[in-house]
């Protein structure tokens, strides 16, 4: 079983589409694109600096619109499609839109509409987020808990990611837990947590006006790491999740459970395969972050050696 996972926010770099625009018919699809989210993605993803594309309005369709445009060179290439997708926070809904839940438009619709409304959220009270490494899970929580902090991604291989207000973050890294190591993140908000419930409600407005098909392959969600049974309960986990944490741990875990024989990361690519490096050890593992990358992920995804 080959299953594709979608990144999330912070994976993308400066320039990182330039190499996607050589392609045929690149320009004119993220044209498209662009209109659906309301986002110049030409311009964001060829020659805006880190700043600018850290802005959650332009990063989130900036992303999905890279995975989108490598999954179907990706499936050109290989002459099939994977036998499961996820994707990692914002990441799933270009998994959605791979296991045909959604239509690529209406994707891109939703992703302008929820980097807006999760920036605007982020926007009220300044709130921040921090990667915790290492230590034991329960006493991390069990400390976040003390300083009013909340979990925000679960992401395997002993890394958490927790968010809240400034100040009880500087409090964490300046005392952390025994055994871990606390990374300020350079994003602007508490994502996946209660002060994103504004930008939920704006999401699940934009939602109410779209009918889903059934996924046609294998669709986790990081609600639990769960294969979603249903259009329908696709697009509302995509809502919830929004201010609920992301369980990449979880997804990972039912990948292994599922017998998977190989992991596929589509552009911008790098984070999950790391993961997947300490959660899915031995694991056949390839990053699409070019078009160089094509044909070893093919070849993966036909079972021939990568």
């Amino acid at each position: 079983m080959i299953v594709v996972v979608c990144p999330g926010q912070g994976s993308q770099t400066p320039g990182f589409l330039s190499p996607w625009l050589e392609l045929d018919g690149v320009s004119e699809r993220l044209a498209g694109f662009s209109e659906a989210a309301q986002v110049d993605l030409q311009e964001h993803g060829t020659v805006s600096d880190a700043d600018t594309i850290r802005d959650t309005r332009i990063a989130q369709p900036l992303i999905v619109a890279a995975s989108l445009i490598a999954a179907d060179a990706l499936t050109a290439r290989a002459g099939r499609r994977a036998d499961g997708v996820a994707g990692h926070s914002v990441g799933e809904i270009a998994a959605l839109v791979e296991s045909r839940v959604i239509d690529a438009e209406t994707g891109m619709r939703l992703v302008g509409i929820r980097g807006r409304a999760m920036a605007d959220a982020a926007a009220q009270t300044p709130t921040g987020m921090s990667a915790v490494l290492g230590g034991d899970e329960d006493a991390v929580l069990a400390r976040l808990a003390e300083l009013g902090l909340s979990p925000a991604n679960y992401n395997g291989g002993g890394q958490l990611v927790v968010a809240g207000a400034l100040p009880a973050l500087a409090a964490l890294a300046e005392e952390p837990l025994k055994g871990t190591r606390v990374i300020p993140l350079q994003v602007a908000g508490a994502f996946h947590t209660a002060y994103m419930e504004s930008a939920v409600a704006a999401l699940r407005d934009a939602v109410s006006t779209v009918t889903p098909s059934d996924p046609d392959l294998s669709l986790w969600t990081n609600r639990d790491g769960s294969v979603v049974p249903d259009g329908a309960t696709a697009l509302s986990y995509l809502v919830d999740q929004v201010s609920s944490p992301v369980r990449w741990d979880l997804c990972m875990a039912s990948f292994a459970d599922q017998g998977i024989t190989g992991l596929i990361e589509l552009a911008p690519a790098g984070a999950l395969t790391g993961l997947a490096k300490r959660g899915l050890r031995g694991v056949p593992a390839v990053a699409v972050k070019t078009p160089e990358d094509l044909d070893a992920a093919a070849a993966l995804l036909n079972g021939e050696a990568a």
